[in-house]
């Protein structure tokens, strides 16, 4: 769904995790079944504004040149699952992450991925028409990683509105959107 003002901010939301195993190993391969299913599914929900694509994939753009973390080059990794998206607001990113095939994988993320020390995602508002890059994704994913959420970067446990404000999450809203998607798929 397109956001109608151009100039509102919104809200970014990069996720980052590691496998156990190397991509290719058979140990992902019901990660990667479910991958394109879940992206499939992102593309219709309600208050998604548009996803980054992979340089050396079909689909959507890439939002610039594909960078990881550090914490990947730590383990010998020089890729990650990993995504970058832009939301009409928090309610509208969550109604999607916690729900549906999406939130079933989420209970499955430890067949895959190594327990991190690191945040699993970065949440943060973006003001401009041109979406972010990865590399502003990592830049402020370690940035919440180092100093814990503000108003510059933050997680859903503590989240910040546009203008840098405390904000608690409108649970009623985040209901009727999964609810909405729900409907759509």
């Amino acid at each position: 769904m397109m956001q109608t003002d151009k100039t509102a901010p919104k809200l970014a939301l990069y996720t980052f995790g590691l496998f156990i195993e190397d991509d290719d190993h058979p140990a992902n391969d019901s990660f990667w079944e479910l991958n394109d299913r879940i992206f499939a599914i992102v593309d219709l929900c309600n208050g998604l504004i548009a996803r980054s694509g992979y340089a050396d994939e079909d689909g959507p753009e890439s939002w610039g040149r594909e960078v990881y973390p550090h914490f990947a080059h730590e383990y010998g990794r020089d890729t990650a699952p990993s995504t970058l998206s832009l939301w009409e607001s928090i309610e509208a990113a969550m109604a999607f992450v916690y729900s549906g095939l999406h939130a079933e994988a989420l209970k499955r993320g430890r067949e895959w991925n190594i327990k991190p020390s690191w945040p699993p995602y970065a949440a943060w508002w973006w003001p401009h028409e041109a979406p972010p890059e990865w590399s502003d994704a990592v830049q402020l994913h370690k940035r919440l990683h180092d100093n814990g959420p503000s108003p510059k970067v933050f997680n859903f446990k503590s989240p910040f509105g546009p203008h840098g404000e405390k904000i608690a999450l409108d649970r009623k809203e985040i209901r009727r959107l999964s609810n909405l998607n729900a409907q759509r798929i």
